[in-house]
């Protein structure tokens, strides 16, 4: 399996894609999320993308969108890469692309995921704080993350 060089824009007609790779991760990862919960954000998904103001992704030999992340003022708001490409440095890719060309010094992850949490200490974010219902008032906690340095504060 191999990628494609470099970062590309997510293309109109990719809603669809966008939305599979959101849910195949989620799946993957998110597993304090139910049925339900996962039904309620679905329709969010797509529409709370393309409102970001960045919104790249990473593609395979074949052009096809396996990961992608969102950037707005300064924070990365999402960032998802399908199960398969897991491991293989596509959250990495994306991350990095995101702190050192869109200067995104800080992201929220969801506490239960504590292989996000390690991945983001992993690339050197650090916690800050914490709260215990997500953006949308959900029982779901977040780790407030920043990246220190130049940009990061600290």
């Amino acid at each position: 399996m191999t990628l494609q060089d470099g970062i590309h824009f997510v293309a109109p007609d990719e809603d669809d894609r966008l939305l599979e790779v959101w849910e195949a991760s989620v799946r993957a990862t998110h597993r304090f999320l139910s049925e339900p919960d996962i039904d309620l954000f679905r329709p969010l998904v797509v529409p709370g993308l393309r409102s970001m103001e960045h919104l790249l992704c990473v593609r395979d030999a074949n052009g096809v969108l396996v990961g992608f992340v969102g950037v707005a003022k300064g924070k990365i708001e999402a960032l998802f890469v399908h199960p398969s490409w897991h491991r293989m440095g596509v959250g990495r890719r994306l991350t990095t692309y995101a702190v050192v060309e869109l200067s995104a010094t800080k992201v929220d992850v969801n506490e239960q995921n504590e292989q996000a949490v390690a991945f983001y200490l992993h690339l050197g974010f650090r916690i800050e704080g914490r709260s215990d219902v997500d953006s949308m008032g959900n029982p779901f906690p977040l780790v407030h993350m920043r990246m220190p340095g130049p940009g990061g504060h600290g």
